[in-house]
């Protein structure tokens, strides 16, 4: 493909994403204007108030760590990778946004990296199969020494605040304090002396004095340790621990700390006394604290992808941002409405502003994971099919259950169809089944199950004139369906797990992909196979057309790739996914681009100009939902048992501000 025509650059615009599970990993610039956080292999940078996104791209897998310099000049980022393997550390240059250097040299995993209190030096450490510190040179990106970390796994490093030539180090059960040579280029440890005191100690903070330091403990407390005399001092807080233990740690400028924990606390503790002096609860496990230049605020990220920002004083939290922590299956639009879209992922399923990229509505069904989501065409219901077979649907704009149809499949619900007139609603199964549902003001009833897949049914399409719908299933077979007489009319077989059918929009021709990493396109009135090209060199997910001439595919290679459908070549490809794309949906006014990963992760892509659709041809918003864009998100908790079973669902409602 790349020799016939050199591809484009499709440009990437947004992203809606936030690896919480990085010890450290949300970091506020120096500048007070800018957020810095990973996702997947990608750096984000983020202007907070502006909220236009940069990013940073180097990493050929998971970012594992990520740390800033003391006047924000540089930045540090190491991954993981498989094993046998080196995992890459890269030192950016954050005023251009350019990658600086690339040192090689630690096996498997980054586990912590630190900067010089003046630049000069960023110490690195591997992980558990490498078990190396070594201090490399910002300027020139050479390793200057190094040394075993010892027999046991260091977890985090830090250099002192007002020398160059020392770091403090914790690992389960111990500390060390490391001094380094420059001259002979050696380091050299010497243990801290803990007493009796047997902790696991995660995470560490140097005071601005380098007199002590603070070590977080899997335990739920906090160590106070003596630098200049590498000696244990005291724990705290008194007499209560942490559920699940302490994972980060800030200082304020007074002295008093601010601790994060797994069970999701956050805490105030004061220097002298080592009390509580006021704490709050977040959604996940705190894995970030990141306070602002004059210590008042901070933002807060948490392992379930939330951003919170808290002032130092109350800790009162307020929730930034929100973004899925499981992969994404699905991603749909309302008919002929651009602003509003939702995605569905393990547990929930969340409708977003398109414009502000802010989440309007969640609905939860705790410890069941929603395979597709689908909005009616008048736009009165989001239907969604669920992992334990139930088909629910929900109003759209306040979250509550409309109707369940319980037991529409065994084993789950995998794929949805709807009809244009909002009547009937079309469904696959796990076990292969398509069944076909008349919609009504009381009542939803089965009219037929057609029972000819014998695998997962992936991906569910209708013809505009609601007489047929097509069926992608895992058993190899793409079948048209007669949905007046309830009969098989078509059935397209190949050696591959089918993962996405489409029409043609003049629907002459279906188009099909799936695992055998091809593009199939076959004649919609006979069945003949047309055209078969080679798409990728893994599996293929997702297809979608913009208009007659393009369709887009995305797949296991992390690429969106834009093709022109008469000549068979791709022409635009678009990286920027850490993860498996899933679904990839346009825009109904066909501007803009929707991407959704295995990583959680929601891209934002512009269509490029020469694809455009003339605006005369573009589809016309209904009016239904017209309202949504100016709702905005209210922390309401509602409680909304279904009819049958008391599964509780926990929704965060739109309410207009008055």
């Amino acid at each position: 493909m790349e020799e016939d025509i050199k591809m484009k650059d499709i440009q990437l615009t947004a992203v809606i994403g936030f690896k919480g599970t990085v010890t450290d990993g949300l970091i506020l610039h120096p500048d007070n204007e800018h957020l810095i956080y990973p996702l997947g292999s990608t750096i984000i940078v983020r202007h907070v108030i502006s909220r236009t996104q940069q990013f940073l791209r180097g990493h050929d897998n998971d970012i594992s760590v990520i740390t800033v310099s003391s006047s924000g000049k540089y930045v540090a980022s190491g991954q993981k990778t498989f094993m046998g393997f080196q995992a890459d550390v890269i030192i950016w240059n954050f005023e251009t946004l350019t990658l600086m250097h690339r040192l090689k040299l630690h096996k498997v995993l980054v586990q912590s990296l630190s900067f010089s209190h003046n630049e000069l030096y960023l110490a690195s450490l591997g992980g558990e199969d490498d078990k190396r510190l070594v201090i490399w040179e910002v300027a020139t990106g050479k390793g200057l020494c190094g040394n075993s970390s010892g027999p046991d796994v260091v977890n985090s490093i830090k250099f002192y605040n007002n020398c160059d030539d020392q770091l403090v180090s914790v690992r389960n059960l111990g500390a060390s304090i490391w001094k380094v040579d420059y001259v002979n280029k050696k380091i050299t440890p010497t243990e801290i002396n803990l007493g009796s005191m047997k902790r696991q100690i995660t995470n560490v903070i140097v005071d601005p004095t380098d007199t002590v330091a603070y070590g977080c403990t899997k335990t739920g407390d906090i160590l106070e340790i003596s630098l200049e005399k590498a000696l244990f001092k005291r724990v705290g807080p008194v007499k209560k621990l942490f559920s699940l233990g302490v994972t980060c740690v800030s200082l304020l400028l007074n002295g008093d700390l601010i601790v994060g924990c797994g069970d999701g606390t956050i805490a105030k503790i004061g220097f002298k006394d080592m009390q509580i002096k006021s704490q709050a609860k977040l959604m996940g496990a705190v894995t970030s604290l990141s306070l602002t230049a004059d210590g008042t605020y901070l933002f807060a990220g948490t392992s379930l992808c939330n951003i919170y920002w808290c002032d130092t004083d109350k800790l009162t939290p307020e929730l930034r941002n929100t973004c899925h922590y499981e992969p994404i299956n699905h991603v749909a639009f309302p008919y002929g409405y651009s602003d509003v879209f939702a995605t569905c992922s393990m547990n929930d399923i969340r409708v977003w502003n398109a414009k502000t990229r802010q989440e309007l509505l969640r609905i939860q069904v705790p410890n069941v994971e929603c395979f597709s989501i689908s909005f009616m065409r008048d736009g009165k219901s989001i239907v969604s099919g669920w992992g334990d077979g139930q088909i629910r649907a929900f109003l759209p704009q306040s979250g509550k259950l409309l109707y369940v149809i319980n037991n529409a499949h065994m084993h789950g619900t995998t794929a949805l169809a709807t009809t244009s007139d909002s009547v009937k609603v079309i469904s696959g199964g796990m076990e292969g089944e398509v069944r076909v549902w008349k919609i009504g003001k009381q009542t939803q009833i089965m009219e037929a199950s057609l029972k000819e897949h014998r695998g997962r049914v992936y991906d569910i399409q209708m013809n505009k004139e609601n007489t047929q719908a097509v069926s992608a299933s895992a058993d190899g077979s793409c079948i048209v369906w007669d949905l007046t007489t309830f009969t098989r009319t078509i059935c397209l077989f190949e050696k591959t797990m089918f993962k996405q059918v489409l029409y043609h929009p003049d629907e002459a021709q279906l188009i099909t992909t799936g695992s055998d990493r091809k593009i199939a396109y076959w004649d919609a009135f006979d069945g003949q196979e047309i055209r078969n090209m080679e798409a990728s060199e893994v599996g293929m997910n997702a297809l979608s057309f913009i208009n007659k001439d393009y369709f887009l595919s995305g797949g296991e290679d992390k690429m969106l790739h834009l093709w022109k459908y008469d000549e068979g070549l791709v022409y635009y490809k678009g990286e920027g996914h850490a993860g498996h794309i899933k679904k990839v949906a346009v825009s109904p006014d066909g501007t803009f681009i929707i991407t959704v990963g295995a990583e959680g992760a929601i891209l934002f892509w512009n269509v490029p100009e020469e694809v455009l659709v003339p605006k005369a041809e573009a589809k016309q918003p209904f009016n239904i939902i017209d309202s949504i864009s100016h709702i905005r998100l209210s922390l309401i908790h509602i409680s909304e048992p279904t009819r049958r079973y008391a599964i509780s669902y926990a929704v965060f409602c739109l309410k207009k501000k008055k």
